[in-house]
Protein backbone atom coordinates (compact mmCIF):
# COMPACT_ATOMS: atom_id res chain seq x y z
CA UNK A 1 0.00 0.00 0.00
CA UNK A 2 0.85 3.80 -0.14
CA UNK A 3 1.82 5.66 2.66
CA UNK A 4 2.55 9.40 3.04
CA UNK A 5 5.21 10.46 5.36
CA UNK A 6 8.12 13.30 5.86
CA UNK A 7 11.40 12.90 6.91
CA UNK A 8 12.34 16.74 7.70
CA UNK A 9 10.28 19.87 9.03
CA UNK A 10 9.21 21.80 6.10
CA UNK A 11 6.51 22.93 3.72
CA UNK A 12 4.23 20.93 0.93
CA UNK A 13 7.71 19.64 -0.24
CA UNK A 14 8.72 17.20 2.22
CA UNK A 15 6.14 15.04 1.93
CA UNK A 16 7.16 11.88 0.00
CA UNK A 17 4.70 8.93 -0.93
CA UNK A 18 6.19 5.54 0.00
CA UNK A 19 5.20 1.90 -0.26
CA UNK A 20 4.62 -0.24 3.16
CA UNK A 21 3.12 -3.06 4.51
CA UNK A 22 -0.64 -2.49 5.36
CA UNK A 23 -0.96 -2.62 8.91
CA UNK A 24 -2.64 -5.10 11.59
CA UNK A 25 -5.29 -3.96 13.79
CA UNK A 26 -4.46 -4.01 17.47
CA UNK A 27 -6.92 -4.64 19.88
CA UNK A 28 -9.77 -2.35 19.41
CA UNK A 29 -8.98 -1.29 16.03
CA UNK A 30 -10.73 -1.08 12.62
CA UNK A 31 -9.31 -1.83 9.54
CA UNK A 32 -10.09 0.36 7.18
CA UNK A 33 -9.19 1.10 3.29
CA UNK A 34 -9.37 4.50 2.89
CA UNK A 35 -12.01 6.24 0.44
CA UNK A 36 -11.49 9.65 1.39
CA UNK A 37 -9.00 11.69 3.62
CA UNK A 38 -9.33 14.96 5.17
CA UNK A 39 -6.42 17.44 5.22
CA UNK A 40 -6.71 20.29 7.80
CA UNK A 41 -4.52 22.97 8.83
CA UNK A 42 -3.22 21.81 12.19
CA UNK A 43 -1.33 18.58 10.05
CA UNK A 44 -0.02 21.54 7.56
CA UNK A 45 1.59 23.30 10.78
CA UNK A 46 2.56 19.71 12.65
CA UNK A 47 4.33 19.47 9.01
CA UNK A 48 6.50 22.71 9.68
CA UNK A 49 6.75 21.27 13.52
CA UNK A 50 4.77 24.43 14.32
CA UNK A 51 1.84 24.30 16.42
CA UNK A 52 0.07 21.93 18.62
CA UNK A 53 2.22 18.40 18.37
CA UNK A 54 5.22 20.41 16.58
CA UNK A 55 8.49 18.41 17.07
CA UNK A 56 7.24 14.81 16.43
CA UNK A 57 9.88 12.03 15.82
CA UNK A 58 10.82 11.70 12.21
CA UNK A 59 9.90 10.24 9.99
CA UNK A 60 6.65 10.70 10.63
CA UNK A 61 2.94 10.39 9.28
CA UNK A 62 -0.30 12.53 9.94
CA UNK A 63 -2.66 11.08 11.66
CA UNK A 64 -6.19 12.60 11.12
CA UNK A 65 -9.79 11.79 9.82
CA UNK A 66 -10.99 8.88 7.30
CA UNK A 67 -13.67 7.20 5.78
CA UNK A 68 -13.58 4.03 3.54
CA UNK A 69 -14.98 0.51 3.80
CA UNK A 70 -13.90 -2.08 6.97
CA UNK A 71 -11.61 -4.07 5.83
CA UNK A 72 -10.56 -6.00 9.02
CA UNK A 73 -11.28 -5.89 13.24
CA UNK A 74 -8.78 -6.03 15.86
CA UNK A 75 -9.16 -8.03 19.13
CA UNK A 76 -11.87 -7.35 20.81
CA UNK A 77 -13.81 -4.95 18.65
CA UNK A 78 -17.84 -5.09 19.11
CA UNK A 79 -20.33 -3.26 16.85
CA UNK A 80 -18.71 -3.41 13.22
CA UNK A 81 -18.62 -6.06 10.54
CA UNK A 82 -16.55 -6.11 7.57
CA UNK A 83 -17.48 -4.65 4.62
CA UNK A 84 -19.20 -1.57 6.55
CA UNK A 85 -18.87 2.05 5.51
CA UNK A 86 -17.19 4.05 8.62
CA UNK A 87 -15.80 7.58 9.42
CA UNK A 88 -13.29 7.77 12.09
CA UNK A 89 -9.80 9.09 13.31
CA UNK A 90 -6.50 7.11 12.57
CA UNK A 91 -3.75 8.54 15.13
CA UNK A 92 -1.39 5.74 13.37
CA UNK A 93 -1.28 7.10 9.80
CA UNK A 94 -4.41 8.69 7.88
CA UNK A 95 -2.23 9.72 4.61
CA UNK A 96 -2.15 6.11 3.51
CA UNK A 97 -4.48 3.39 1.64
CA UNK A 98 -5.73 1.62 4.29
CA UNK A 99 -5.45 3.00 8.21
CA UNK A 100 -6.26 1.36 11.51
CA UNK A 101 -9.38 3.28 13.51
CA UNK A 102 -9.84 3.28 17.15
CA UNK A 103 -13.16 1.88 17.31
CA UNK A 104 -14.68 3.80 20.12
CA UNK A 105 -13.54 6.96 17.54
CA UNK A 106 -15.47 5.20 14.59
CA UNK A 107 -19.17 5.98 13.48
CA UNK A 108 -21.08 4.25 10.49
CA UNK A 109 -21.86 6.34 7.40
CA UNK A 110 -25.30 6.36 6.64
CA UNK A 111 -27.11 5.05 3.62
CA UNK A 112 -26.99 8.10 0.91
CA UNK A 113 -24.28 9.82 1.91
CA UNK A 114 -20.66 9.02 0.77
CA UNK A 115 -17.21 8.71 1.88
CA UNK A 116 -16.10 11.83 0.87
CA UNK A 117 -19.63 13.99 2.53
CA UNK A 118 -17.79 12.28 6.20
CA UNK A 119 -15.14 12.98 5.95
CA UNK A 120 -16.68 16.85 4.90
CA UNK A 121 -18.86 16.43 7.36
CA UNK A 122 -18.05 14.63 10.51
CA UNK A 123 -15.15 15.96 12.33
CA UNK A 124 -15.86 19.76 11.69
CA UNK A 125 -19.00 19.41 13.11
CA UNK A 126 -18.40 17.66 15.82
CA UNK A 127 -15.80 20.19 16.58
CA UNK A 128 -18.49 23.13 15.32
CA UNK A 129 -21.25 21.60 17.97
CA UNK A 130 -18.65 20.78 20.85
CA UNK A 131 -17.81 24.70 20.57
CA UNK A 132 -21.05 25.81 21.00
CA UNK A 133 -22.78 23.29 23.47
CA UNK A 134 -19.57 24.46 25.51
CA UNK A 135 -19.86 28.49 24.72
CA UNK A 136 -23.49 29.13 23.32
CA UNK A 137 -26.28 28.59 26.53
CA UNK A 138 -30.02 28.81 25.22
CA UNK A 139 -30.88 32.59 24.59
CA UNK A 140 -27.82 33.41 22.91
CA UNK A 141 -28.17 36.33 20.44
CA UNK A 142 -25.08 36.94 19.09
CA UNK A 143 -21.89 34.65 17.60
CA UNK A 144 -19.28 35.18 15.63
CA UNK A 145 -17.25 32.53 13.97
CA UNK A 146 -13.21 33.02 12.96
CA UNK A 147 -12.03 30.73 9.60
CA UNK A 148 -15.50 31.01 8.87
CA UNK A 149 -14.79 29.63 5.12
CA UNK A 150 -13.08 26.67 6.59
CA UNK A 151 -13.96 23.16 6.68
CA UNK A 152 -15.09 23.38 10.71
CA UNK A 153 -15.82 27.11 10.35
CA UNK A 154 -18.64 26.86 7.32
CA UNK A 155 -20.39 24.45 9.26
CA UNK A 156 -20.24 26.27 12.48
CA UNK A 157 -21.73 29.32 10.89
CA UNK A 158 -24.88 27.19 9.56
CA UNK A 159 -24.93 25.31 12.91
CA UNK A 160 -25.27 28.53 14.76
CA UNK A 161 -28.38 29.62 12.59
CA UNK A 162 -29.69 26.24 12.98
CA UNK A 163 -30.21 26.29 17.03
CA UNK A 164 -31.93 29.73 16.53
CA UNK A 165 -28.70 32.05 17.18
CA UNK A 166 -30.07 35.42 15.84
CA UNK A 167 -26.68 36.85 14.73
CA UNK A 168 -23.90 34.88 13.03
CA UNK A 169 -20.62 36.87 12.23
CA UNK A 170 -18.52 35.26 9.71
CA UNK A 171 -14.67 36.47 10.08
CA UNK A 172 -12.30 35.49 7.37
CA UNK A 173 -9.01 37.08 6.05
CA UNK A 174 -10.83 37.66 2.64
CA UNK A 175 -13.63 39.84 1.15
CA UNK A 176 -13.70 37.41 -1.85
CA UNK A 177 -15.36 34.50 0.60
CA UNK A 178 -18.51 36.97 1.43
CA UNK A 179 -20.46 35.56 -0.95
CA UNK A 180 -19.97 32.18 0.04
CA UNK A 181 -20.79 32.79 3.44
CA UNK A 182 -24.25 35.05 2.92
CA UNK A 183 -25.20 31.61 0.81
CA UNK A 184 -24.27 29.65 3.97
CA UNK A 185 -26.29 32.17 5.99
CA UNK A 186 -24.47 34.42 7.73
CA UNK A 187 -25.81 37.15 8.78
CA UNK A 188 -22.38 39.93 8.45
CA UNK A 189 -19.31 39.44 7.23
CA UNK A 190 -15.97 41.18 8.42
CA UNK A 191 -12.51 41.13 7.23
CA UNK A 192 -9.63 40.43 9.66
CA UNK A 193 -8.37 43.79 8.56
CA UNK A 194 -11.21 45.76 9.07
CA UNK A 195 -11.13 48.33 11.48
CA UNK A 196 -14.40 47.18 13.23
CA UNK A 197 -16.05 44.00 13.13
CA UNK A 198 -19.21 45.33 14.40
CA UNK A 199 -21.71 45.16 17.40
CA UNK A 200 -19.85 43.43 20.05
CA UNK A 201 -21.16 39.46 20.34
CA UNK A 202 -22.25 37.05 22.83
CA UNK A 203 -19.94 34.07 21.54
CA UNK A 204 -16.77 33.87 19.73
CA UNK A 205 -15.85 30.54 18.23
CA UNK A 206 -12.15 30.96 16.99
CA UNK A 207 -10.59 28.64 14.95
CA UNK A 208 -8.05 30.89 14.32
CA UNK A 209 -5.79 31.48 17.04
CA UNK A 210 -2.12 33.57 16.72
CA UNK A 211 -2.08 37.13 16.04
CA UNK A 212 -5.75 36.93 15.97
CA UNK A 213 -6.85 36.44 19.37
CA UNK A 214 -6.67 39.82 20.83
CA UNK A 215 -8.97 40.73 17.80
CA UNK A 216 -11.27 37.98 18.54
CA UNK A 217 -11.20 39.12 22.68
CA UNK A 218 -12.10 42.66 21.60
CA UNK A 219 -14.85 41.28 19.50
CA UNK A 220 -17.15 39.66 23.04
CA UNK A 221 -19.43 42.37 24.79
CA UNK A 222 -19.16 42.47 28.36
CA UNK A 223 -19.58 39.06 29.85
CA UNK A 224 -18.78 37.13 26.44
CA UNK A 225 -17.63 34.12 26.15
CA UNK A 226 -14.34 32.49 23.62
CA UNK A 227 -14.11 28.93 22.60
CA UNK A 228 -10.63 28.29 21.77
CA UNK A 229 -10.44 24.99 19.79
CA UNK A 230 -7.42 25.87 17.30
CA UNK A 231 -3.60 24.86 16.88
CA UNK A 232 -2.47 28.76 16.35
CA UNK A 233 -1.33 29.89 19.62
CA UNK A 234 -1.57 33.40 20.32
CA UNK A 235 -1.65 35.23 24.19
CA UNK A 236 -3.87 37.88 25.45
CA UNK A 237 -3.39 40.14 28.61
CA UNK A 238 -5.16 39.16 31.36
CA UNK A 239 -6.47 42.64 32.04
CA UNK A 240 -8.63 42.35 28.88
CA UNK A 241 -10.49 39.53 30.57
CA UNK A 242 -10.56 41.15 33.89
CA UNK A 243 -11.93 44.51 32.32
CA UNK A 244 -14.67 43.33 30.40
CA UNK A 245 -15.36 40.40 32.17
CA UNK A 246 -14.70 37.94 29.48
CA UNK A 247 -14.10 33.98 29.73
CA UNK A 248 -11.57 32.05 27.30
CA UNK A 249 -12.32 28.29 27.33
CA UNK A 250 -10.34 25.84 25.59
CA UNK A 251 -12.39 22.85 23.85
CA UNK A 252 -10.19 19.72 22.77
CA UNK A 253 -12.24 16.43 21.04
CA UNK A 254 -10.79 14.23 23.08
CA UNK A 255 -11.51 15.59 25.92
CA UNK A 256 -15.27 16.43 25.06
CA UNK A 257 -15.69 12.98 23.24
CA UNK A 258 -14.76 11.56 26.43
CA UNK A 259 -15.98 13.53 29.29
CA UNK A 260 -19.48 13.60 27.15
CA UNK A 261 -19.98 10.32 25.11
CA UNK A 262 -23.55 10.40 25.34
CA UNK A 263 -23.49 14.24 24.01
CA UNK A 264 -21.23 13.30 21.19
CA UNK A 265 -23.65 10.80 19.77
CA UNK A 266 -26.38 12.93 20.10
CA UNK A 267 -24.09 15.28 17.94
CA UNK A 268 -23.37 13.13 15.29
CA UNK A 269 -26.68 12.02 14.76
CA UNK A 270 -28.16 15.78 14.87
CA UNK A 271 -25.00 16.50 11.67
CA UNK A 272 -26.56 13.12 9.91
CA UNK A 273 -30.09 14.18 9.80
CA UNK A 274 -30.11 18.21 9.07
CA UNK A 275 -27.21 16.66 5.94
CA UNK A 276 -29.88 14.21 4.46
CA UNK A 277 -32.64 16.44 5.11
CA UNK A 278 -30.82 19.10 2.64
CA UNK A 279 -30.49 21.76 5.94
CA UNK A 280 -26.92 21.81 6.01
CA UNK A 281 -24.18 22.11 3.55
CA UNK A 282 -20.77 20.64 3.92
CA UNK A 283 -18.98 22.36 1.60
CA UNK A 284 -16.12 20.39 -0.52
CA UNK A 285 -13.09 22.77 -1.83
CA UNK A 286 -10.74 20.13 -3.45
CA UNK A 287 -10.02 16.44 -4.24
CA UNK A 288 -7.00 15.73 -4.29
CA UNK A 289 -5.39 12.65 -5.44
CA UNK A 290 -3.41 10.93 -2.21
CA UNK A 291 -0.30 10.97 -4.40
CA UNK A 292 -0.36 14.73 -4.49
CA UNK A 293 -0.53 14.99 -1.03
CA UNK A 294 1.87 18.46 -1.15
CA UNK A 295 -0.70 20.05 -3.44
CA UNK A 296 -3.12 20.03 -1.04
CA UNK A 297 -1.23 21.10 1.71
CA UNK A 298 -0.77 24.01 -0.67
CA UNK A 299 -4.57 24.88 -0.89
CA UNK A 300 -4.66 24.75 2.77
CA UNK A 301 -1.32 27.36 3.26
CA UNK A 302 -2.98 29.72 0.62
CA UNK A 303 -5.99 30.01 2.97
CA UNK A 304 -8.12 30.28 0.21
CA UNK A 305 -10.81 27.05 0.59
CA UNK A 306 -13.99 27.52 0.94
CA UNK A 307 -14.76 24.58 3.08
CA UNK A 308 -12.95 21.31 3.02
CA UNK A 309 -9.80 19.82 1.28
CA UNK A 310 -9.63 16.16 0.94
CA UNK A 311 -7.17 13.20 -0.34
CA UNK A 312 -8.91 10.81 -2.38
CA UNK A 313 -6.63 6.96 -2.44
Amino acid sequence: MRRVRFHSYGGPEVLRVEEAEVPEPGPGELLVRTEAIGVSLPSVRRTRGDGNGGGVPLPAVLGGEVAGEVIGLGPDVTGFAVGERVTGLSFTGSYTDVATVPAALASRIPDGATSEDAVALVRGGQVALAALATAAPAGTESVLVTGAASATGHLAVQLAKLRGVPRVVAAVGSAAKADFLYGLGADEVVVYEDASWGEPVDIVLDGVGGDLLPRAVAALAPGGRLVFFNSGGGTVPAYDLLAGSKTITGLTMARFAATRPELYERHGAELWEHFLAGRLRAAVHARVPLAEAGRAHEIIEGRGNLGKVMLIP
